[in-house]
């Protein structure tokens, strides 16, 4: 019996959380409704230059998305800790890398960056509300190879700094990291840019890939952001033909860099 009635009560003292965790959600989106009905328009007319307006939308994208993680650290589904953060204070026209553990992984780095873009799925612009917000801000679409590089290298020249997840997804439960794809690899020696790698450390399970978006955490779940040193392309330059072996051997070398960085044995295992 008393176990049965500490169940229940370990349920309803749930509730409040998760109600505050899902008005978050509900806030963020109403929040983008009210960004592409409004303020999207407005900066179309006010900006004649589609590079300057594009910036002020990374701006104020960065701004509703610090005001996403501020909810979400109120509500307890998250806390945010940060160290070398200097690092991305003057960076312009870098490939920033980060692994992928939680849902909400862009949105906090974006909330630490003003001046970024990002690749997204191809699915997410066939919605006309968030296409308006997202070619408004420069973002690119997920596409063939060849547009995909083209478009890369177009937001790069501008200065503006490109997030990729070379996990391609979010980390899978158990896993340290998902194998690598080589799209950030091949992106940065193909546009000859250097990468910013971002590790992100949590310490609770939460806003998996397993897990719907509204199944929120029963604990909050710490998120440590530590900024690495700049790894310079120049490393891995190669004449012609030999790009596709380069971006090869970057994709390994920035796996086991996040393998090292996550995983306190792998020093003992990474032989085996």
């Amino acid at each position: 019996m008393a176990n049965h009635t500490g169940t229940d009560l370990h349920s309803l003292a749930y509730i409040p959380r998760w109600l505050a965790g899902v008005s978050c959600y509900v806030a963020f989106g109403l929040g983008g409704l009210l960004l592409s009905l409004t303020v999207i328009p407005m900066l179309r007319i006010c900006s004649s230059d589609p590079q300057q307006r594009a910036a002020r939308v990374q701006h104020t994208v960065h701004i509703m998305f610090g005001g996403f993680v501020t909810l979400l650290t109120w509500a307890g589904v998250i806390k945010v800790t940060c160290q070398d953060l200097h690092r991305l204070n003057d960076a312009q026209g870098k490939v920033i890398i980060a692994n992928h553990p939680t849902l909400v992984d862009v949105v906090v780095l974006i909330s630490l960056m003003p001046n970024v873009g990002c690749i997204v799925k191809q699915s997410l612009w066939r919605n006309p509300l968030l296409r308006a917000v997202l070619s408004s801000a420069g973002y690119i679409p997920n596409r063939g190879a060849d547009l995909l590089l083209k478009d890369c290298q177009a937001v790069l020249r501008q200065g503006t700094c490109l997030i990729i997840f070379p996990e391609g997804t979010r980390t899978q439960q158990g896993a340290i990291i998902n194998p690598f794809a080589r799209g950030a690899a091949n992106i940065a020696l193909r546009t000859k840019t250097d990468l910013i790698p971002i590790v992100l450390r949590t310490n609770a399970v939460g806003l998996t890939k397993q897990q719907p978006w509204y199944e929120i955490p029963r604990q909050t779940i710490g998120m440590h952001v530590e900024v690495g040193e700049t790894i310079a392309h120049i490393g891995y330059d190669a004449g012609p033909g030999g790009e596709a072996k380069m971006a090869r051997q970057l994709t390994r070398d920035l796996e086991n860099y996040y393998k090292q960085q996550l995983d306190t044995n792998y020093e003992l295992t990474k032989r085996n």
